[in-house]
């Protein structure tokens, strides 16, 4: 330690700037010739151990009494070009009992305009406390160098930056809020191990501490992450991991919020994918965001635009085996085909062969049933299954109700699709009445009225599917044997507040009390 502090009186001598931006000692050096301090002895300092805080000397220590320490050497290395030896240790003597000795040594330092004055103005006073209680600690000696100041632009610094960061200088770095760690991020953007260990800090919080700031703030230092580190996957999955938890907590306060759909937010996400083409848990979690993001107006739009159609096809014929993209895909095409005008409709004209093999793959899955039903029934809708596919979208219709006639949302959007597909097509009208293996669909039709009775939305999308099928002459006589002329009249009468469903059901009593066996192959009229 001796040869080191004549060394640095040396080169003061030779009027060179010891603080961190001339000095050519890096500062984990420094940091490590500090950690000796405590072993000096009096006779290496006949100034009665003048780097020692004050309440050392009478052998209380802390790590306050570090602090102590640490600001002595920090002071000595910033003034030793304009200070000699004998007076650098009158300087720490002094400033045991007068802290503001301090004064003017920084004063000085301004009027010498040594590199990063500002910073150690702020810095030294607080470490050079004489009361421990009010010294600053280690996490802030490390917040106020390297996040408050312009101190990381120093050669020395930017050597440090060039290095991986230590792990306890992250970890101090990150013991606060949320702000304060975008704070850490944003400063420390290029150090990917940084982020990592601010992103988990962050995914460890509690929710409460983690809805602020909210949103933006959070997403955008993000989405620049994602992109600054697009090709670490370690970081892709923290982000995702965090704008999923991020925005579920927004959306839990404020069900009416404002999700961020800005087209670079797609962009970043979409690209991170197309980065990492073997990672099904990162498009698991990017189709679970755009899922979210999809929500608002705009962003359907420029979800298609940027080729999120073919993307999702593409992923459902390679990981037809990963049950959760096959899942989270079939969600995200419901979401961008609801309520949305679709600018391109030739890549859908692929969807239903491919999720037709996704629904065969998963026989008894009643949550993949419903995701498949819901696209079926879209689909259906915009036109994009094809004459020759409506027996067989028909068929998993009925198959999925068989399976899962339990689930609400799933008969709902089943019946909705029988109901298309029987508006343009008897052929598709023949599957539902015609006996299978599975039993008729008719005799499904009167179970699920029987488990809906009471069930509005549920009786409304049987009533129109019958209207449809009773469209057909050649399907009259097979409707009327079945019994469905008692259970339409009960409808009627249980729901008469209901105009649309009454109108269903008068169409439907009004055809099948017309019906006469059919003379000859008759064709199809239109519903009115």
């Amino acid at each position: 330690m001796k040869a080191f502090r004549r060394s640095l009186r040396r080169r003061g001598r030779q009027g060179q700037s010891l603080t961190l931006n001339g000095c050519r000692t890096c500062w984990a050096r420094c940091w490590t010739r500090w950690s000796t301090c405590t072993n000096w002895t009096s006779s290496t300092d006949p100034f009665q151990k003048s780097w020692m805080a004050p309440e050392a000397l009478n052998f209380s220590f802390s790590q306050k009494s570090d602090i102590w320490s640490l600001g002595c050497i920090i002071l000595d290395m910033v003034s030793c070009s304009f200070i000699n030896r004998v007076e650098a240790m009158h300087l720490r003597k002094s400033i045991r009992s007068v802290p503001e000795g301090l004064t003017g040594v920084l004063q000085t330092m301004e009027e010498k305009k040594i590199p990063d004055v500002e910073t150690f103005r702020s810095l030294l006073p607080l470490m050079l406390q004489i009361n421990p209680s009010e010294r600053i600690t280690v996490r802030d000696v490390i917040h106020i160098t390297f996040v408050n100041s312009n101190f990381r632009s120093s050669s020395v610094t930017l050597t440090l930056h060039q290095q991986v960061v230590p792990a306890f200088v992250t970890d101090l770095l990150l013991e606060s809020n949320v702000a304060s760690i975008l704070e850490v991020m944003q400063n420390f953007s290029s150090r990917p191990e940084v982020q990592l260990r601010a992103m988990k800090r962050l995914l460890r919080m509690p929710d409460d501490q983690l809805g602020l700031p909210w949103p933006m703030e959070l997403v955008e230092a993000l989405i620049a992450i994602m992109k600054q580190h697009e090709r670490i996957l370690d970081i892709q999955l923290c982000a995702c991991s965090l704008l999923l938890r991020s925005l579920g907590q927004a959306l839990a306060q404020d069900p009416a919020a404002e999700m961020p759909s800005d087209s670079s937010v797609i962009s970043v996400l979409l690209s991170s994918t197309w980065s990492h083409p073997e990672s099904e848990q990162l498009v698991v979690m990017v189709y679970s965001l755009l899922t979210v993001l999809s929500s608002q107006e705009s962003a359907s739009e420029k979800l298609q635009k940027a080729g999120l159609f073919e993307h999702i096809l593409e992923h459902l014929s390679t990981f037809s085996t990963n049950r959760d993209i096959c899942i989270n895909g079939l969600s995200l095409l419901w979401a961008l085909m609801v309520d949305a005008i679709i600018v391109n409709k030739a890549p859908l004209e692929k969807a239903p062969v491919l999720i037709a093999e996704v629904l065969a793959a998963y026989p008894m899955d009643a949550e993949m049933a419903e995701a498949g039903c819901a696209v079926f029934w879209l689909l259906s809708l915009l036109g994009c299954i094809r004459e020759h596919q409506f027996e067989d979208v028909a068929a998993l219709f009925l198959r999925s109700v068989r399976l899962c006639q339990d689930r609400v949302p799933l008969v709902n959007k089943a019946y909705r699709g029988l109901a298309s597909l029987a508006k343009v097509s008897e052929l598709a009208a023949l599957q539902v009445v015609v006996p299978e293996e599975g039993g008729s669909g008719l005799d499904l039709i009167q179970e699920t009225y029987q488990l809906y009775k009471d069930d509005p939305e549920v009786v409304e999308n049987i009533c129109a599917l019958l209207a449809h099928l009773t469209s057909y002459k050649e399907i009259l006589p097979e409707l009327v044997s079945s019994g469905i002329q008692p259970l339409v009249q009960e409808i009627k009468e249980r729901f008469t507040s209901s105009l649309e469903l009454v109108s269903y059901a008068e169409t439907v009593l009004l055809r099948l009390e017309a019906t006469t066996p059919p003379s000859s192959a008759g064709g199809q009229s239109a519903l009115p």
